[in-house]
């Protein structure tokens, strides 16, 4: 529902004469900028924590975060915003990166919270969460996925470049969506800590992904997966 065609009212559209009218309207609702969507994975936490507060960055994790943004802020790049899951680990994770990257506003939200998106295809035995978790939580991310990954509006005339700061499940379920892959398949990418999949979204709604996961920039005595 973002196609141009799609933004003009069409009884309106027929009641006026000549094609001039209709190309004028049109040109107005076609996007003109590319979005840079950058999806970082929260850095190593503490897994024996029983609520959310108590799952901390462990000090392995808040180097790994010290390195992603290193890497950032190195990209040169003006970045608009950087918006985050409301969960500890990736709040702390956004705090540490922000420190490279000194002005750029910072958004906390629930809808990229983990989760469990929609049952992986083919299963796997490790984990199985009940089913309503599927209607709840899948729910919500594709929710997080038409809010946040889409072409730039009309109005924005220059290129944007974002930073998604939330988790393994989420991301990778953005990523199938994103390039219109199945979605169900999202389970058998593997993202490690702290790494950075960028996303390109062009004025025509074609999406690129230009790297997926990568931590290529951490010394390889730093890289987990947990």
């Amino acid at each position: 529902r973002r196609e141009p065609l799609a933004l003009i009212n069409l009884k309106k559209k027929n009641e006026e004469t000549g094609e001039e009218e209709l190309a004028s309207r049109l040109h107005h609702c076609k996007a003109k900028a590319t979005r840079h969507i950058f999806l970082i994975r929260h850095s190593q936490y503490n897994l024996d924590g029983q609520a959310d507060k108590d799952r901390t960055l462990t000090p392995l994790g808040r180097e790994q975060a010290e390195l992603t943004g290193h890497r950032l802020a190195s990209l040169g790049l003006k970045f608009d915003q950087i918006i985050h899951s409301s969960m500890t680990r990736a709040t702390e994770t956004t705090e540490i990166i922000s420190k490279h990257l000194p002005g750029v506003k910072k958004i906390s939200t629930d809808m990229l919270r983990e989760g469990a998106p929609i049952e992986p295809d083919p299963p796997v035995s490790h984990w199985k969460p009940e089913a309503v978790q599927y209607y709840e939580d899948g729910a919500r991310i594709e929710a997080a996925f038409r809010n946040f990954i889409h072409r730039a509006d009309a109005k924005q005339e220059e290129d944007s470049y974002e930073i998604f700061v939330c988790h393994a499940n989420v991301i990778r379920y953005i990523v199938c969506r994103a390039l219109q892959f199945p979605p169900e398949g999202w389970l058998r990418m593997s993202l490690n800590n702290g790494s950075i999949t960028h996303l390109v979204i062009r004025p025509n709604g074609r999406v690129a992904l230009r790297t997926l996961g990568d931590t290529g920039f951490m010394p390889p005595d730093k890289i987990t997966r947990t």
